[in-house]
């Protein structure tokens, strides 16, 4: 065996995922094509739900200052994330080159073994093991896993070889993506619909401006190479009336709309993350965010798996999840695309759901959907509001002085937070110690507004999903642990 896990892909889910298995002390080796980075970036900044997911990890510090702000749209309707509790901030302007950079260095400085310019050829699944052939520098050779999993984009080569139906719509159109320098035009951040199509302009650090060309009637076509800029420039020019051809090009891209999704996540030994699992029209950023949010489901319960501590039946939890969110994304963003990319005919339909944002719960809907913070897990039956859903943000106070809920999960181990100082319920779960930390603590300050005031226990997973909560649980703690982290 080379590793128990093969991470194909060194995108924003392959090193999330090296990472987390590297927090629970599993070997991994990542294979990616490319010799290095390109340093082009398809998504800007992170969701709410990322942002908190790289701070339970310690990974938010090293992006520095981050511009944060509730704007956002819906199919280019306006959209105030603020609408929801506690105010969900995304983090803007942040390259995807950025964030992959910084969880390269996380994972590697964890122990990941990150190799470049080796590209999978062939996937073969045993039943017992997993064959890998790879092409790298020193030619062609085989490596051998417990586990593979593909986080190698929409094109996945895993996905193709280990044999994932992969049903769907395929594109209608193509559009252009373009990174320039040296020309100013006004602000266009959440799309601007015209007679033929849809144009979006946004600022990026260095003096550097995003364009999106989306011109209705283009036939979708299989590119070899990125289209030329004299290509965006024309069609930049035919939907607006001006002319970019005096910029300077950073960088160029075609993509489509085509929406796709795996029937199933994990086939036999082999797993799918992120755009291999998923394919979408880019909408409000959430293809990377997804994926980031696919290994941190992944990476703890593989984990789990390969060390022996729980049963396969965890790893099927990963598709009962993830699956569903999934086809949540595939919906709205095909729904933003009808709002974004048609013509006048469903002018209509904009007006109408216009009206419709205005009332609030209507824009907490949308929001917390295209968020991600609307996500619900089924843990088991329970009355308790947080059960499924992400662990709020808390600032605790405890013995050992004050602490926040990120802080604890940094180690991506899971916390049973005793907020009743009950001597019996950490007894009951000292056999699991090994694998769950128990901390005693209360809300610091105003923060226990965001609990039920007669919460005295919690149950969290390492990706930050209340699993159990008392009272409210209609199953005692050791079933949960046992069902979540293994047998005793």
């Amino acid at each position: 065996m080379d590793a128990p896990v093969i991470v194909v892909g060194a995108g924003p889910a392959g090193m999330m995922l090296a990472g987390e298995l590297r927090l629970a002390g599993v070997a991994v080796i990542v294979l990616e094509r490319l010799e290095r980075r390109t340093g082009e970036s398809r998504g800007l900044g992170f969701t709410a739900r990322t942002l908190e997911t790289f701070d339970q990890r310690g990974i938010l510090a090293r992006f520095g200052d981050i511009e944060r702000s509730t704007l956002g749209h819906f199919g280019g309707l306006p959209l105030d994330f603020g609408v929801l509790d506690g105010a969900c901030q995304a983090a803007k302007t942040v390259p995807q080159s950025v964030t992959e950079t910084h969880l390269e260095e996380w994972a590697t400085g964890l122990g990941a073994d990150v190799r470049r310019g080796h590209e999978v050829l062939s996937v073969h699944d045993d039943g017992d093991t997993v064959a890998v052939e790879v092409r790298g520098p020193g030619g062609t050779h085989t490596l051998r896993a417990d586990w593979l999993v593909g986080c190698d984009g929409g094109r996945s080569t895993v996905r193709k070889a280990a044999g994932f139906d992969f049903p769907g719509t395929a594109a209608t159109m193509e559009m252009f993506l373009a990174d320039i320098k040296g020309i100013e035009l006004k602000p266009r951040m959440i799309g601007e619909t015209l007679p033929g199509g849809m144009v979006m302009v946004g600022p990026l650090p260095g003096g550097t401006t995003r364009i999106v060309v989306c011109e209705r009637g283009t036939p979708p076509r299989r590119r070899e190479a990125p289209p030329s800029f004299e290509e965006v420039a024309a069609a930049w020019q035919r939907l607006t009336g001006e002319d970019i051809s005096a910029a300077e090009p950073v960088w160029v891209s075609a993509f489509g709309d085509a929406a796709r999704q795996v029937t199933e996540y994990r086939r036999g030994r082999v797993l799918l993350a992120g755009d291999a699992a998923h394919i979408h029209l880019p909408a409000g950023g959430q293809g990377m965010n997804t994926g980031i949010q696919d290994a941190v489901n992944l990476g703890w319960k593989l984990a789990s798996v390969v060390l022996g501590r729980a049963p396969l039946a965890l790893l099927d939890t990963y598709h009962g999840e993830r699956h569903p969110v999934g086809r949540r994304l595939l919906m709205n963003t095909r729904a933003q695309g009808l709002l974004f990319l048609s013509g006048a005919e469903v002018q209509p339909l904009r007006d109408s759901l216009r009206e419709l944002m205005a009332y609030e719960d209507v824009a907490r809907h949308l929001a917390a959907m295209v968020t991600g913070l609307e996500i619900t897990y089924d843990v088991g039956k329970g009355g308790h509001p947080l059960l499924g859903r992400r662990m709020p943000g808390l600032e605790l106070a405890g013995p050992g002085g004050r602490t926040s809920a990120a802080a604890l999960l940094c180690p991506a181990r899971g916390v049973l937070l005793d907020l009743a100082d009950n001597p019996r319920l950490r007894q009951r779960a000292a056999a699991w110690g090994d694998r769950v930390d128990t901390v005693t603590a209360r809300p610091a300050g105003a923060a226990g507004g965001e609990l039920p005031d007669d919460t005295t226990a919690l149950l969290i997973r390492p990706d930050g999903y209340v699993a159990w909560a008392a009272p409210g649980s209609h199953h005692d703690l050791p079933m949960a642990l046992e069902r979540w982290f293994g047998p005793a």
